[in-house]
Order: structure tokens, then sequence, then C-alpha cells
């Protein structure tokens, strides 16, 4: 399984939630706390948006571990951005290559997932028949995951509604029954662990699912109100000034303070351009 994080609101310097959190995200590369695996080894990406020069974001991404990428502890306390997303692989499905790695971007959307479908090489053909040739072509990686995101994208394409929070949220619910058809049809019966966030810089949805009604998903948690400040490793909710705001989805919280909460089992969470958080069942 993987780490993730995605944050939302006044433009904040990377490294403050990368590197000086008790339980940053380099640390969950190496000891993560909440999940049967600790090691995230298998590589890295972070994406970040700078709306003031382009409306598609960065994306940089490596195969080495995050706790010792030289490139990243350079690069994390000289970017500053009001939008970001950062992830920790450990490889399931597809090699240790950097076309694996997350975050995936298409045009200004970038996602990012935890979890995985087992035996996916048993469907992975009949998913990819329902993508248009540029989408087919777009796939550079062997993962479930950026296949489920070019099925997601073409699910938004056909519906011509442009991207928002209700159509991500049809088209992942459309996503998530289709890969249930799919893995019934195909004979897979382990669970599939589908917890994933889609941003395009102004709004966040994350979800937190498994497709058995039995088992419970992988841990996915939100955090909101005024501004983060670290200090000596502890991460705390100062009082807004100058309308500062912000919003952090994660896979495992990181501090041991009471400002994070679980997002509920199959829920939807949703973080809109005014950082309003709302939370939704998955209809799936």
């Amino acid at each position: 399984m993987c780490r993730l994080l995605a944050y939302m609101g006044s433009p904040i310097i990377i490294d403050k939630l990368l590197y000086q959190p008790k339980n940053s995200l380099v640390n969950q590369s190496i000891s993560a706390k909440e999940i049967e695996e600790p090691l995230n080894g298998d590589g890295f990406g972070i994406g970040w948006y700078a709306p003031e020069v382009n409306d598609e974001p960065v994306a940089f991404v490596s195969v080495n571990p995050a706790w010792s990428n030289r490139n990243l502890r350079n690069l994390a306390p000289k970017v500053r951005t009001p939008c970001f997303v950062a992830h920790v692989r450990a490889a399931s499905v597809g090699e240790v290559s950097e076309s694996n790695c997350h975050p995936f971007q298409y045009k200004n959307l970038l996602m990012m997932h935890n979890g995985g479908i087992e035996n996916f090489s048993a469907i992975k053909r009949k998913l990819r028949e329902h993508l248009t040739d540029h989408l087919y072509n777009w796939i550079k990686g062997q993962t479930d995951s950026e296949h489920i995101f070019a099925y997601l994208i073409s699910y938004l394409q056909n519906m011509g509604q442009g991207v928002n929070a209700e159509s991500l949220m049809e088209a992942f619910e459309n996503t998530f029954s289709s890969l249930k058809i799919l893995m019934h049809e195909n004979g897979i019966n382990e669970p599939a662990y589908l917890n994933m966030v889609v941003t395009d810089g102004s709004l966040i949805v994350g979800t937190r699912y498994v497709t058995s009604p039995t088992e419970e998903p992988l841990t996915l948690y939100h955090s909101e109100g005024s501004k983060y400040v670290v200090e000596d490793g502890i991460t705390q909710l100062v009082a807004q000034e100058n309308d500062d705001n912000a919003v952090l989805v994660v896979s495992e919280k990181l501090t041991d303070d009471k400002d994070w909460t679980l997002i509920p089992a199959n829920h939807f969470v949703i973080v809109d351009d005014s950082l309003k958080v709302r939370i939704r069942p998955i209809r799936a």
C-alpha cells in the first residue's frame, strides 16, 4: 500500500508538511504507523500548482525513496503553493519505474491512489476496452491506479459537464460500480481498496472506499481550519489571520493531536474552492 497527502489553502512552503511534522509524509515513507507494511520506498511523487504561471500543475516523480532523495530535500523548502499533493509508494501492481509513480497527471488534474485491486491483470484488458484511443495511448505505466484514473477521465469526458465536485463524484461512483462488475465477472473475490484523491488546484475530491461490505477501508483523514504552523514537529492550527485558511487530506495523521477527523467508511471528502469541507456517502 502507499501513503498520500493533499493540501489546499493559503500558500504554504511544502517542506512544512513533507518534512517538518512528527509523522511527516517523508517519515511515513520509511516508518508508516497506520498500515501493516511500514515501508513505502518504491518511489515518490509531488505535484503542485502555480496558478500565477499556468493552470496545469508541476509533477515531479522519482523511483528513489523519499527519505533519501537529495533533489526533494533541496526543492521542498523553496516551493510555495496554494495546492499540492504528495505520495510515497509501496509497489503492488506494476514495476518500480517513474511511469508507475503517483501522482498521475492529465492536463490540469492530478490523481493519487492508496490501495489496489488484487489480480488486476484479470480485468485490465476489459477496462481498457472502454477507453478512447487518446486515453488508451495516454496510459504510460502498468498500475491499476493509472488505468482507473483513465476510466474516470473517460466518464467525465462522456458526461460533457466539465470538472466540478458533482461531476467528479458521479464519475467516481460509476467507475467503482464498473470495477465491481468487472471483478465479479472475472472471478476476483478479494476486496479492492480504493482510497483516491483528485484535484484540479481549486477543489479536492477524495474517496475512502473498499468494494467489500464486510471489510474496513484503509484510513483517510481530513483536517480543516486556519493556518498551519509547525513547531518542533507539531502541526498546529492557529487562529485565522488575514483570511488564512487550509485543509489537509491524508492517509495518516501527521501528528498525535486532535485536529484530525477520520472520514467514514465508503464516503467522499470534498473540498471546494472556498475551502468548505463536505462528507457524502459513495453510492457504488
